[in-house]
């Protein structure tokens, strides 16, 4: 693959990397120095252990030369989502080696992603964390979202991962962003046989926080949370939040023509979340049914692609 090709026009290299030339150039000025500390490491590990006779960077040369080279096929293997077979037709290399490439750059690309500050959150163990984490935003837009998984071979983990809502077999992810899309945090991957809700709790106990002494500001007023009805229950366990949510229908009633109108403005605003969970699944790894069989590959992946969304929008 010609990767001087794709880098002539964004509509192209947004197609195969889900990145504009401009982010994908200043992604490779941080790939280079990441790529260059893990070649020392591995090399410092290997001469402990004996194994180790050539300098970095000695030895045959592979097919991925250069260091956008390197970043490409991994964009790449996230935006389409290929199989090794075809990774390794496209990158003229063997299918084993293109699965040891995805897995040797993905804690690369996790790296700098890192140190750009633009991963969410994954340890949130409060309400209160969040406003201390967030002071300067005041609406949080909270929902779950699914992928689906292959069907699995044992009966147990059929049922545990099976979504009576998605209708498939599938994980599942809690997701808080912001009023920019931004996606602040991100909930640890479970079964898709879980409430979303019934997710939120194990994430955030009902406990409420430790009253603040006299000297310590308030939560503030404005600070909001937006969920849809799936999160029923949230003002009954969380009283100290300040909740929006459309109203769900009663039984024995419609609702009114005003409770229709203000779920309808409800429902835009909090759309908002929709859309970064749109913006994540750009990614074809997130989108398509997830292959790979190794463990924790399937949260480790959603975190890399909310981080390259968060990049995207922090650069855009």
């Amino acid at each position: 693959m010609k990767v001087q090709q794709a880098l002539k026009g964004d509509r192209l290299m947004k197609g195969v990397t889900g990145m504009s030339v401009l982010e994908f150039q200043e992604l490779v000025k941080k790939f280079e120095k990441n790529l260059k500390k893990e070649k020392e490491l591995r090399y410092d590990e290997d001469l402990k252990e004996g194994e180790r006779e050539r300098q970095p960077g000695g030895g045959r040369k592979g097919n991925l030369i250069t260091v956008a080279d390197k970043l490409f096929y991994i964009l790449f293997y996230f935006k389409c989502y290929p199989t090794f077979d075809v990774i390794g037709l496209m990158f003229d290399l063997d299918r084993s080696n293109a699965c040891r490439n995805v897995h040797k750059l993905i804690p690369i690309l996790n790296g700098i992603l890192k140190e750009a500050m633009v991963l969410p959150k994954r340890q949130i163990h409060t309400t209160e964390e969040l406003f201390e984490l967030f002071p300067v935003v005041h609406d949080l837009f909270i929902d779950a979202t699914e992928r689906q998984i292959p069907r699995p071979k044992n009966k147990h983990k059929q049922k545990e991962n099976y979504s009576g809502k998605k209708k498939r077999h599938t994980k599942k992810n809690t997701i808080i962003s912001d009023e920019n899309r931004e996606i602040r945090y991100l909930g640890p991957t479970v079964e898709g046989k879980k409430h979303d809700y019934r997710t939120f709790t194990d994430e955030f106990p009902t406990e409420p926080p430790p009253i603040p002494p006299p000297e310590t500001p308030p939560l503030p007023g404005d600070f909001r949370f937006w969920t849809d009805p799936a999160y029923i229950g949230i003002e009954k366990d969380f009283p100290w939040l300040n909740v929006i949510m459309p109203m769900k229908k009663p039984k024995g009633r419609d609702l009114t023509q005003y409770e229709k109108h203000l779920n309808k403005l409800i429902s835009g605003i909090r759309v908002k979340v929709e859309h970064a969970i749109g913006g994540v699944k750009r990614f074809g790894i997130v989108s398509n049914i997830f292959r790979n069989k190794t463990d924790g590959l399937d949260d480790k992946v959603m975190e890399i692609s909310c981080g390259l969304w968060n990049y995207h929008l922090l650069s855009s």
